[in-house]
């Protein structure tokens, strides 16, 4: 889609791409959830695309990717929403001693979310949290940092830095993380910490969740959701209508 891969894939396959790579321990794997933002990052820059075409999955995290994909021929009931990817992951693998590792948000956010999983799963395996501060870090805070992860052994290491910051991070690291699944799935550790409210559930099956966050956060989200979304119809309008291939 726009020249970006995407696997046509729900919830329900990724989970099970998870077990398998955690099963088979032959190294890191990561996974980016896409929507209209991350394709948007991805047109404008060709550093950040190229990112994207490394991780090992690519998945449709916004409706209208799903709508397009419909379009297609695919047969996509539903999104692969980062926030509901990370709690059918702890449901389905409650009873299997995963250790979970959380990556990301203000100070705070990774240690209340992780007890408010925690909450919800009581077998839940919390290998560790940590909030990075919100400037570069100097080489020797980031050798730190994969010393400490690689330290607690987590299965699975679930990123929340936003787009496209998480997807750089998991792309930069992971050769040098020992843990066989890293997923970014941004937002999720604010909502699901209590810091956000999440958009009514039709709003979210109508692909309206973008208008909700931007009656939230005018001043913060104006320029992602009117000029990228924008750009979005119209490049993908050309695209269905074979007037440009973009690749």
């Amino acid at each position: 889609m726009l020249g970006l891969q995407l696997h046509a894939l729900q919830i329900p396959d990724v989970i099970r791409k998870m077990q398998a790579w955690i099963s088979q321990r032959d190294g890191s794997h990561f996974i980016a959830v896409a929507n209209v933002h991350v394709l948007m990052e991805a047109r404008h820059s060709l550093s950040f695309r190229r990112v994207l075409d490394s991780a090992d999955l690519c998945v449709p995290d916004g409706m209208p990717l799903v709508w397009i994909g419909r379009s297609r021929g695919y047969s996509l009931k539903q999104r692969v929403y980062g926030p509901d990817l990370l709690l059918d992951f702890c449901w389905e693998t409650n009873a299997k001693g995963y250790r979970h590792f959380f990556y990301g948000g203000a100070p705070g956010v990774p240690e209340a979310l992780a007890a408010k999983l925690k909450c919800q799963f009581p077998m839940l395996e919390v290998a560790g949290t940590y909030s990075p501060p919100f400037r570069p870090l100097t080489p020797e805070e980031d050798a730190s940092i994969v010393e400490m992860i690689n330290r607690a052994g987590p299965d699975v290491l679930w990123v929340g830095l936003g787009c496209p910051k998480q997807e750089c991070w998991m792309y930069e690291h992971r050769e040098q993380l020992r843990v066989p699944v890293l997923v970014g799935v941004g937002q999720a550790f604010d909502l699901h910490a209590g810091r956000l409210k999440q958009a009514p559930a039709w709003m979210r099956g109508h692909g309206l969740e973008w208008l909700f966050r931007l009656l939230a956060e005018p001043r913060r989200l104006w320029r992602r959701y009117l000029i990228y979304n924008s750009e979005f119809v119209f490049s993908e309008l050309l695209e269905f209508l074979g007037v440009k291939e973009f690749d």
